[in-house]
């Protein structure tokens, strides 16, 4: 990794978190360049992280081995089509959401070595889960340099199917704000209670916080675990009583189920859009 120049097309928040990843790793911060259409937020990452900018992208393309896809998946199709890719070696890897591997070769004109990424926003503050998926192209070394990347900001985990990174994103992409969604409803539930609203958020954060270490740091499911706190005749039977009652759990897995659909139906979209 020490002799590999990496590249951002892009500058934002998940690029940011990227670089910051790998600056702490150990990465040579001029080993690192970036690319935005912003010169404020070029002048930020430069003060901020030591590194190279570009104000253009096709001269990024020529510093660099590896180039980081870190754009809106709404420009990905204009900024490839106009982009001339200096090596059939050169590793591409993309974190934009929704875009499919192959689109990303048809808009390029030509195959190339491809690793799609799903990261979530936990990136950053380093504790992302990301799912990987390498075209054939992909060498070994380069599948390493792709996941150091991704690493750099939590878990990765590769698929052999690039169709599963639709249930990647409807899990881990997508599942920050389910979690959000129950931590609200905690929190409500606490000031409804009688508790002032920074204790709701300490006591309903810290629990989160909590059991998401316990279940990362035992061997037990989730099932397991929740039977173990769950005491016969108890305060959590009767509040995991009542949401069986309501269905809660098929509600969940339905809406997961529904996040999957829509980013297979928004890729198609993505793909097809002029």
């Amino acid at each position: 990794m020490d002799n590999v120049n990496i590249g951002f097309i892009g500058g934002g928040n998940m690029a940011a978190s990227l670089i910051g990843g790998l600056l702490a790793s150990g990465f040579t911060p001029s080993r690192l360049f970036v690319s935005d259409p912003n010169p404020e937020r070029l002048t930020y990452l430069a003060s901020q992280y030591q590194l190279h900018t570009r104000a253009d992208n096709q001269a990024l393309l020529a510093d660099c081995e590896v180039i980081v896809l870190a754009v809106k998946p709404q420009v990905m199709r204009g900024l490839l089509s106009g982009l001339v890719f200096k090596s059939a070696d050169q590793l591409i890897l993309s974190i934009a959401a929704g875009i499919r591997t192959d689109a990303i070769i048809n808009w390029i004109g030509k195959p190339i070595p491809l690793v799609r990424a799903m990261p979530n926003t936990p990136a950053l503050v380093r504790s992302a889960a990301t799912g990987l998926y390498a075209t054939a192209k992909v060498s070994r070394k380069q599948r390493e340099i792709a996941e150091h990347i991704m690493r750099a900001v939590g878990i990765t985990l590769w698929l052999e199917d690039e169709n599963q990174i639709d249930a990647v994103t409807a899990i881990s992409g997508s599942g920050p704000a389910y979690f959000f969604y129950l931590m609200e409803a905690m929190e409500q539930a606490g000031r409804d209670l009688g508790l002032d609203e920074k204790t709701a958020h300490l006591l309903t954060v810290q629990t989160a916080f909590g059991a998401a270490k316990l279940a990362l740091e035992v061997e037990d499911s989730p099932t397991h675990l929740r039977e173990r706190v769950t005491s016969p005749g108890g305060t959590t039977e009767k509040a995991i009583a009542h949401l069986q009652d309501h269905q809660t759990l098929t509600i969940i897995t339905d809406a997961v189920k529904a996040a999957e659909r829509r980013s297979r139906e928004l890729a198609t979209q993505l793909e097809n859009a002029s």
